[in-house]
């Protein structure tokens, strides 16, 4: 069941998604040659804890999950796709790492995502992550009422196979408020006019997640995904809301 925001409920979750940009860019600032993963994963909690909010992540274990959340961001390096779990690695020259975000603050949740560039990085790497951020502005623009959770879809699918890349397969977005996984669930791919029909009220964690190859994505051990041939992905994520007047980011 799709559940609607009041305007003074998506007031609070703007006040949380602000706070979490303001993180997600501190950690961007720190996501550097010879960074550890875990270290910008403590860091995130203690900038969430110090502005009233708490990590969304940790600890939560989704119904999909076979166990809790052990970190308070996911850190996906190169080939993982998400919900990589931030350890001992050091980033180093040429990566690229997703930092996936979740705030809960004032009984609300707000989420993102970016993919940072370490040092130098391939020319292919650096379109990868143009195309996939240029999909989710394309993703947003759809994000008017009266249209359909599909036209998000078809939006992000039809520019990413333009530059011949893929859509991560069976990875999605979601609605969000209240909980940190709501009803609609928000394709990277669809037809347009098909799905949940985008009303005044809905807020959606609209996030591309992109591969340079097949869109063939496995499972880890450690329950993240990762391409199937082992190619780079990148991942953005706003958290929009849909207004009579367009969408509203509410992290940026």
């Amino acid at each position: 069941m799709i559940e609607l925001k009041t305007e003074e409920e998506i007031a609070i979750m703007a006040e949380g998604g602000k706070i979490l940009r303001r993180v997600t860019d501190m950690l961007a600032e720190k996501a550097v040659e010879g960074a550890r993963l875990k270290e910008l994963d403590l860091l995130a909690k203690k900038l969430m804890e110090e502005a009233g909010g708490v990590p969304a992540f940790l600890g939560y274990k989704p119904a999909w999950a076979k166990k809790a959340y052990t970190a308070s961001i996911c850190a996906s390096v190169n080939d993982v796709v998400v919900h990589g779990v931030p350890g001992a690695y050091r980033l180093k020259e040429g990566d690229i790492v997703k930092l996936d975000l979740g705030l809960k603050y004032r009984g609300f949740y707000t989420d993102t995502a970016i993919t940072v560039g370490i040092g130098k990085i391939s020319d292919e790497a650096k379109r990868l992550m143009a195309v996939t951020e240029d999909a989710l502005t394309l993703a947003i623009d759809e994000c008017q009422a009266g249209n359909a959770v599909g036209d998000i879809g078809f939006a992000v699918n039809a520019y990413v196979r333009k530059h011949g890349m893929h859509v991560a397969k069976g990875l999605t977005g979601h609605g969000i408020g209240r909980r940190l996984h709501e009803d609609p669930v928000v394709y990277n791919e669809g037809k347009p006019g098909l799905g949940a029909r985008l009303e005044s009220g809905m807020v959606l964690a609209i996030e591309p997640m992109v591969t340079l190859g097949s869109g063939a994505v496995k499972e880890l051990a450690d329950e993240s995904f990762a391409t199937k041939e082992g190619g780079f992905a990148a991942h953005f994520e706003h958290t929009v809301a849909i207004t009579e007047n367009g969408p509203i980011i509410l992290t940026k």
